[in-house]
C-alpha cells in the first residue's frame, strides 16, 4: 500500500483542495494514534484538550449558550456593538456574490454577531454558526476562534487542522479584541468562508479589522457603564459622546465615485456628490461650520446660506438627526468613521500595507471643490510618499498598479532602483518610466 503524500503548506493558497485533501490523510492518521507533522504541537495539544472536555470529532455540534434572540440583545448591550458597523465595511462581504462571514464573539468566544451573504449564512446554519453558539475548545473544539482566545494572539486553521470533521471545508482566520485602554479581552474578530475563499491577505485584513477596532475603542474611552463603552468621534470629527445617551456610528464611504453612509450596521444609502462633499467638510473637524461658511466652501462668493440648510434638511431627512446646526457639526452621541480616516490612521500609525489596501479610490473624485480636491490631494500624495519611502518593491509595484499610483514617476524611479533587472517588476517600472517620458514629451 502507497504512501499518502505529504500536505504540502505551500499549496495552502495556490491547490487549497489538494493541499486539503493532504490534511484530511493527516487528521486520520493523528487520530488513529499516528501524529502528523502537518499539524503543530501546540494545535495538538488543542486537540487533546478538546477531546478530554468531550468533543467528538465525528458528530460534534456546538454547545449553544443562548438562543439567536437573546444573543443579538445581549450584543446590542455589548462594548463592541460600538465597532461592529466599522468592522462590517472593512471586512463583510454581503453581497449575493460574497462567500465569506464576519463574526464577533464575546471573551468567552460566544458568537454575537455575524454578517455575510444569503448563502454563506445558510452554509454557516448547517453547521449551526450562529448567535449564541459557543466557538470555544470546549463548546466546539479546535478552530480559529478558540486558538485566538487560547494564545491570546491570531490564528488561522484551514480545512482538516479543524478538530471536528464537519469544519473540514472551511478555513477560518481570527484574533483578539482587547480593550486598549486596560488589555481586558474583549472578543475574537473571526473571518470564516469555504477553504478556497481563504487568501494571503485574509490574516492581514483580520489583523487590521483588531486595529480599528481597538482604535475605535481608545477614541471612544473608558466604558460609562457595565459592558457599555462612551462613543465619541473618530479621527477628530466631533466632540465626545455624553454618558447615558445613545450612541450611533456613521460609517461614510467616500472614496471612488459613488459615496455613501450607512448607520449602525443599517441599510446602505447612496449620498448625492453635494451632500458628500457637505459630510466630508464635517468629519474633517470638530468645531463645526456655520452655514455660510460650508456656502463659502462649496460655491465661492456665490454661495447661499439658504442653500446649505435645505441640504442639511435633506441629509437629515435620509439619515436622521446627525448633524446638530450652530454651527453645523455632527450631533455629540455620533461616532463618524470613514474609509478615508481608516487610511489616514493606518499611515500615522505607520501601517503602509494597511493604508495601500485600503486606498480603493480618490477621495470624491469627481468633485470639483477647492476644499474636498485639497483633502483629496492632502491623502493621496500621504499615501505615495509612504509608499515609496516603504523600500518595499513589492509594495511599490502595488502602488504603480492602481489608478492613483499608475502616473507617479517617482515611484516608477524607485521601483527601478529597488527592483534587479530581470525582474518582472523592473521591467514595468522600466516601460512605464518610458511611457511617462513621451507622455511629457508630446
Amino acid at each position: 500500500m502507497g504512501t499518502m503524500p505529504a500536505a504540502d503548506p505551500t499549496l495552502r493558497f495556490s491547490a487549497p483542495r489538494e493541499y486539503a485533501k493532504a490534511l484530511r490523510n493527516a487528521h486520520d492518521a493523528t487520530l488513529s494514534g499516528a501524529p502528523d507533522p502537518a499539524f503543530t504541537p501546540s494545535l495538538l495539544e488543542s486537540w487533546k484538550r478538546s477531546l478530554a472536555l468531550g468533543i467528538n470529532p465525528e458528530e460534534h455540534r456546538p454547545i449553544h449558550r443562548h438562543d439567536v434572540a437573546e444573543a443579538r440583545a445581549i450584543g446590542r448591550e455589548h462594548r463592541l456593538a460600538a465597532v461592529v458597523p466599522a468592522l462590517s465595511q472593512l471586512l463583510a462581504d454581503e453581497s449575493a456574490a460574497g462567500r465569506h462571514l464576519l463574526i464577533v464573539t464575546d471573551h468567552h468566544g460566544e458568537v454575537l454577531w455575524r454578517l455575510g451573504s444569503s448563502s454563506a449564512l445558510r452554509q454557516a446554519d448547517s453547521l449551526e454558526f450562529v448567535e449564541g453558539a459557543d466557538w470555544s475548545e470546549a463548546g466546539i473544539g479546535t478552530n480559529a476562534i478558540s486558538e485566538a482566545l487560547v494564545t491570546g494572539d491570531a490564528a488561522q486553521l484551514f480545512s482538516a487542522e479543524h478538530l471536528v470533521r464537519t469544519h473540514h471545508e472551511w478555513a477560518c482566520t481570527a484574533a483578539p479584541i482587547r480593550d486598549p485602554l486596560s488589555g481586558e479581552l474583549l472578543g475574537v474578530l473571526d473571518v470564516s468562508g469555504p477553504i478556497d475563499s481563504v487568501t494571503p491577505d485574509s490574516l492581514r485584513m483580520v489583523r487590521c479589522g483588531v486595529r480599528l477596532a481597538e482604535e475605535l475603542l481608545r477614541s471612544a474611552g473608558a466604558p460609562k457603564g457595565p459592558g457599555r463603552a462612551a462613543v465619541g468621534h473618530s479621527g477628530g470629527a466631533g466632540h465626545s459622546g455624553a454618558a447615558g445617551r445613545p450612541a450611533s456610528t456613521l460609517f461614510l464611504r467616500l472614496l471612488g465615485d459613488k459615496p455613501t453612509a450607512e448607520l449602525d450596521g443599517g441599510r446602505t444609502v447612496p449620498v448625492t456628490l453635494r451632500r458628500a462633499e457637505i459630510l466630508a467638510l464635517l468629519a474633517s473637524r470638530s468645531q463645526g461650520w456655520s452655514a455660510e461658511e460650508l456656502a463659502y466652501q462649496l460655491h465661492g462668493e456665490d454661495g447661499a446660506a439658504a442653500t446649505i440648510r435645505t441640504e442639511m434638511h435633506r441629509i437629515r431627512a435620509s439619515l436622521g438627526q446627525l448633524v446638530e446646526p450652530n454651527p453645523y457639526r455632527f450631533a455629540e452621541n455620533v461616532q463618524v468613521v470613514s474609509d478615508a480616516g481608516l487610511v489616514a490612521g493606518h499611515l500615522r500609525a505607520g501601517r503602509i500595507r494597511e493604508a495601500l489596501a485600503s486606498y480603493t479610490g480618490r477621495l470624491l473624485n469627481r468633485s470639483t471643490t477647492l476644499a474636498v480636491e485639497l483633502m483629496r490631494d492632502e491623502l493621496d500624495q500621504a499615501v505615495a510618499a509612504s509608499v515609496r519611502s516603504s523600500g518595499d518593491p513589492g509594495l511599490i509595484a502595488q502602488w504603480c498598479a492602481t489608478d492613483m499610483g499608475h502616473g507617479d514617476s517617482e515611484a516608477a524611479r524607485e521601483l527601478a532602483r529597488l527592483a534587479v533587472p530581470g525582474d518582472p517588476r523592473f521591467e514595468l517600472a522600466r516601460a512605464r518610466l518610458e511611457r511617462l517620458d513621451r507622455e511629457l514629451g508630446a
